[in-house]
């Protein structure tokens, strides 16, 4: 799905206008039917008062129209214009008249007025800014979004919550919007993905307001949130005379003397992904505990007892996971450094790799073309730099992934990743994934996936959505606190199966389970 930006919008907003011989008021007006449907179809009338906070441009319009709609079907509301300027949008006007021709008054409020009273147990709906935005609010409008928040009302934003900026970060963030609830026009925003901004939305839904399809498919974007529909096609089915010499062969380099377990995790995760054969290779202390955890994989040990020290092998991979347990220290540097020397081999770098890599960037130079580089946020701060917000974090990684041709996956809630300029923004995951070990089973998986000869991108795209899916599917029997890593990998295997997955209708399910009863 494509993430747009405000001009992508606005130019929608226009050209449907134009194609379909209409007012710009009747796209208001649509969306302000698709918002009161949404509302009546989960309240149907509940006896709640709804405050209605709307700007004076065309965000305000929205809620405006939306207010006539909930008083036409018997809906106790309050509407409070949030005059923050003198100017208003024409559509704005248009709405506020519709309302006044049913005497409904709304309450302007300006800098020294009184803010109204709120019941917890109200509602709010925020129209007060929309995707135009472009400055600070006045300090009069800051402390009635803080006021807001601080009532503890259930949150309704229309398309945006207030405050939030579309393209940049936002210096005072007691000037946005906590919302519960965002109704977003055609398609999500890409500040709702992102660490900084993404904490102001709870949930959100998209609503469409009949924009013409054909016109936003041709737009080029630079982000795409990336579900189901858009990785079951990367999927690559299994040929029945395949082999498991067919499905590649990994090799997972890592470990040191007390990190075994992580080469473990990311080799067994390696194997649920499909790889045909794993090799992991580990200090020799390593040796023991891999050939009993994991009778599947083979075993090819360093030199080195503790640490590796000089990583060379026999074997020709089909590609190389490293970095996972690895260590930094100066003769494990050294080790990693002849490594990239010589290397041919597709790369999948995480971890200690990536904190070397930092500590001596002209390494860098020496990583294959696509490597998948797998940061989590620290460790892309010590490779990029630091950033003053979410948006320059991106710009600055999207120049990093260009200038050393590589994959770059920011790990996170919504982990995305940068390919040529483009983000790719994974939709599954959850809270419980925030656990020691979870990186290194995104290695394996991403690892896997390459030995089966998946480009790396679309390695990487499909590695972390089939990851965040398994935690997804696992945590639905333990909750959050209790997701190991070793559960994600379990559930492996239950992701690449729900891809293919279609729930029955209800109907049909019921019936199904009438027929099993009577058997």
């Amino acid at each position: 799905m494509k993430i747009f930006n405000a001009q992508q919008i606005y130019d929608a907003d226009k050209f449907t206008i134009e194609k379909q011989n209409i007012e710009s008021e009747m796209l208001m007006e649509r969306a302000a039917v698709q918002i009161f449907n949404w509302m009546h179809l989960r309240m149907q009338g509940a006896p709640v008062k709804v405050h209605l906070f709307c700007g004076i441009g065309n965000n305000g319009g929205d809620g405006i129209a939306l207010a006539r709609h909930l008083q036409e079907h018997g809906y106790n509301i309050a509407v409070h214009v949030v005059n923050y300027s003198e100017k208003r949008s024409k559509d704005f006007l248009i709405n506020l008249n519709r309302l006044q021709d049913r005497k409904v008054w709304p309450n302007f409020l300006n800098h020294v007025s009184e803010f109204p009273a709120i019941d917890k147990n109200d509602v709010i709906v925020d129209a007060i800014f929309g995707i135009g935005l472009n400055r600070a609010p006045d300090q009069w409008v800051v402390n009635l979004i803080e006021y807001l928040n601080a009532s503890s009302a259930f949150i309704l934003s229309i398309d945006l919550p207030s405050g939030l900026f579309m393209e940049t970060g936002v210096d005072n963030t007691a000037g946005i919007i906590k919302a519960n609830h965002v109704l977003s026009f055609q398609a999500p925003k890409l500040v709702f993905f992102l660490p900084e901004t993404g904490v102001n939305i709870g949930q959100w839904e998209i609503l469409d307001i009949g924009l013409d399809m054909e016109f936003l498919s041709g737009l080029p974007t630079q982000y795409e949130l990336m579900g189901k529909s858009e990785v079951v096609p990367m999927y690559l089915p299994r040929n029945k005379f395949s082999h498991k010499g067919t499905y590649g062969h990994s090799l997972i380099i890592g470990g040191s003397y007390g990190k075994i377990g992580a080469v473990i995790l990311s080799a067994k995760a390696c194997l649920k992904a499909g790889s045909g054969l794993v090799t992991s290779y580990v200090p020799s202390c390593g040796y023991i505990p891999m050939q009993t955890s994991l009778a599947e994989a083979m075993v090819v040990v360093d030199q080195g007892e503790k640490e590796l020290i000089d990583i060379t092998f026999d074997i020709v991979p089909s590609v190389i996971g490293i970095g996972i347990g690895l260590g930094v220290s100066e003769t494990t540097t050294k080790a990693f450094t002849a490594f990239l020397k010589h290397n041919k081999s597709p790369l999948v770098v995480d971890a200690d790799a990536l904190n070397i890599l930092s500590k001596n960037k002209s390494l860098l130079k020496l990583l294959p073309a696509d490597s998948v580089l797998t940061p989590h946020p620290k460790e892309l701060e010590r490779l990029i730099g630091p950033w003053k917000d979410d948006f320059e974090k991106l710009k600055k990684a999207k120049m990093f992934s260009n200038k050393y041709n590589i994959v770059l996956v920011i790990k996170g809630a919504h982990s995305m990743v940068i390919y040529k300029g483009i983000g790719y923004i994974n939709s599954t995951g959850n809270p419980g994934m925030a656990t020691a070990g979870s990186g290194d089973v995104l290695t394996g998986v991403i690892t896997g996936l390459i030995a089966q000869g998946y480009a790396s991108s679309l390695a990487a795209v499909f590695g972390v959505y089939l990851h965040g899916k398994a935690g997804d599917i696992a945590v639905e029997d333990c909750g959050y606190e209790a997701l190991t890593a070793s559960g994600i990998i379990e559930c492996i295997g239950k992701a690449y199966l729900d891809l293919f997955y279609v729930p029955q209708p209800k109907q049909e399910k019921e019936q199904e389970e009438v027929e099993e009863a009577k058997s």
